[in-house]
């Protein structure tokens, strides 16, 4: 747990460690960290790579995704989850912050923060969660304009364009986007927010040979999926962009709401993470004993009637 400040890092780039990731057999599945935090017990749970959701990060920030984040702003959360983990992280590049230059300046600091891989989508500003209704799209040249600079950008990054054409010019649009992306230098295709297993199929007996990735994100448009089901219907990679952040406004919901009744958090005892397996997670006694001068510490004994 020590790779913030011991070392152990790794010897190849971000980059090149989640394309190979992606040319292995099986599907790549990556769930959604919003913190460093969640990296850490995404990592305990056995993954070998991460996404980061612009609306999970936005959320967090108590924001909308519109677009209004910065470069800087995603940097931040990169070197979190990154310099937590280690691990591979396909991070969510919105519109690219601009046009080609945006993206290209874009490209460079993700990849210097960290990241492994981006994607870029079609949106227009202010851009919306492509499962909401009435989203805006530029030209496919100007994004297929985007994603070049993007490839040229990228010293070892995988670079994934994402289409919402679905909605609103029906597969045929969005796999006639894709085309374009590919000829462009995508790495791999993210078609945005279809409806049914029907559309899944279409897009990839239309894209042979092109990696795909699948969004699983809840309360959507997207029929419920498992990352199996996925790998059947012929993705490569499958995102939950926002159930942890999901899961975790819940349990803190319930919580003020419980100290706002109670004046005090004792119901909410059995739900918590407990002082001990917090420091396990993030390693405290490892850090310490990175350094002479600090006693190792020693969570005090629990005692429910003390609590």
């Amino acid at each position: 747990m020590t790779y913030l400040v011991a070392g152990d890092l790794p010897g190849e780039s971000a980059g090149r460690r989640f394309r190979r990731m992606l040319n292995e057999p099986g599907i790549l599945r990556l769930p959604g960290a919003h913190n460093g935090q969640s990296a850490l017990q995404a990592k305990a749970a056995g993954f070998d790579a991460l996404y980061l959701s612009g609306a999970a990060m936005t959320a967090s920030m108590g924001l909308p995704d519109l677009g209004i984040i910065t470069v800087d702003d995603v940097c931040f959360f990169i070197r979190q989850i990154v310099r937590a983990s280690g691990l591979p992280l396909l991070v969510d590049g919105d519109t690219g912050y601009g046009e080609a230059l945006n993206v290209m300046h874009m490209v460079r600091s993700f990849e210097e923060a960290g990241a492994g891989a981006v994607h870029l989508e079609d949106q227009l500003l202010p851009k919306k969660c492509g499962h909401l209704n009435d989203k805006k799209l530029a030209p496919a040249s100007d994004m297929a304009a985007k994603v070049a600079a993007a490839a040229r950008a990228s010293r070892d990054l995988v670079v994934v364009a994402r289409t919402d054409a679905a909605a609103s010019e029906g597969i045929e649009g969005a796999v006639a986007r894709a085309k374009l992306y590919v000829e462009a230098g995508a790495d791999a295709i993210f078609p945005e927010a279809l409806t049914d297993v029907e559309m899944f199929k279409e897009v990839r007996a239309a894209l042979p040979g092109v990696r795909l990735l699948a969004n699983m994100t809840e309360f959507g448009r997207t029929p419920a999926l498992t990352a199996q089901e996925f790998q059947e219907l012929g993705y490569d990679m499958v995102i939950w962009p926002v159930s942890s952040l999901r899961v975790a406004n819940r349990a803190q919901e319930k919580l003020y709401a419980t100290l706002a009744r109670d004046g005090a958090t004792t119901a909410m005892l059995p739900e918590m993470q407990t002082r001990e397996e917090l420091y396990q997670t993030i390693g405290l006694n490892e850090f310490e004993a990175l350094d002479h001068t600090i006693a190792a510490s020693v969570a005090p004994e629990w005692n429910p009637r003390r609590a």
